[in-house]
This record gives C-alpha cells, structure tokens and sequence, in this order.
C-alpha cells in the first residue's frame, strides 16, 4: 500500500546532535507548517528540563512520558516534529510515526555526533567518562530502528534543512514544495 502524504506530519529521527531541531525549524518555516520539538513538549508539560526528569524518574519514565507524547501528537497534522533520540526504541513509537506522517532520518555518525555534542550538558546519556564510545553503542543500537521507521535516508553530516526539502520533494513531489 503506497503512503498517503496529505496531511501528516514530518517526523525528523536520529541520534542527539543530528540536527533534529535545527533542521526541524528551518524545515516547517520554508513548508509553511507548525514546529514541535519532543523534548521541548516534555518539557513543557513536566515543568522542568529533560536531565530532572531523567534524575527523578530514570530513561524509563522519560521514555512513558515520550510514548505519550508521541501518541497525542501522531494524531495532529502539518506538523514538522523533531523526536528525541531514543523514540524508536518502543515499538508503539515506531508504529505512531508510520501510520502518521513522513519520517525521516537524519543519519550523523558518531565522531561527527561527538564533536557537536561534547560541550553540551544537556545531555543525560552522554554523561559518561566516554561519550564517544557511549555515541558509538547508541548508533550501533538504534541505526537499524531509524532505517527500519524512515521514509526517507538523508545523510546530515553536510546536509541543512534547505537540502533535506529538496530530497522530499524528489521523494514524495510537489506536496512538500513551498
């Protein structure tokens, strides 16, 4: 069955540091469209930031917290939505993405991961003696789940917002050209 395109959602994967909410606002600008990052509406409804939520609750509260985001958002429409990076771990994520929207994976490999992310603390998986090594294991994890939820493949160590818009218009036509 072919995808529809209408009304979805652009669902932007991949690992912290490639380029989600970047990418994602520079995006939903040139479509004309809202911008919704995750973990900022996590924020949002928490009250506080992404590591207090981590510290009190642990990944596995933050991950009930963003299935539940996901969810309510899955059923909204002219969205651009920059996930979290661990969004694909749970299945009924996976599930959500697909049935509403266009997903796209930003794929950055982990040295390049690494240098963008090094001086952020903001970062609770990343707070380990070896960042690297813990970028490395996470890619290796989670690359597969990327690829497997994607619709579209875009390699962002070099490609902005302008250039992942030009391959959804060859992807998908004239829907996304603004």
């Amino acid at each position: 069955m072919e995808k529809q395109y209408g009304t979805g959602n652009v669902y932007l994967v991949g690992l912290m540091g490639a380029g989600k909410t970047t990418v994602g606002r520079s995006l939903a600008k040139r479509l004309g469209l809202r911008f919704i990052d995750s973990d900022h509406e996590i924020e949002a409804r928490t009250g506080v930031s992404i590591p207090t939520v981590f510290e009190i609750e642990g990944e596995e509260g933050f991950r009930k917290r963003e299935a539940q985001v996901i969810a309510d958002l899955s059923h909204l429409s002219d969205r651009v939505v920059a996930t979290g990076g661990g969004v694909v771990l749970h299945p009924e994520n996976r599930t959500n993405l697909r049935a509403s929207g266009f997903v796209v994976y930003l794929n950055v490999l982990p040295h390049t991961l690494w240098e963008r992310t090094s001086h952020d603390r903001n970062r609770p998986l990343l707070q380990v003696a070896n960042p690297l090594l813990k970028l490395e294991e996470l890619y290796s994890q989670r690359d597969p789940l990327y690829r497997e939820v994607a619709d579209l493949v875009v390699d962002c160590s070099r490609t902005n917002a302008h250039g992942v818009l030009q391959l959804l218009t060859r992807e998908v036509g004239e829907r996304w050209k603004h």
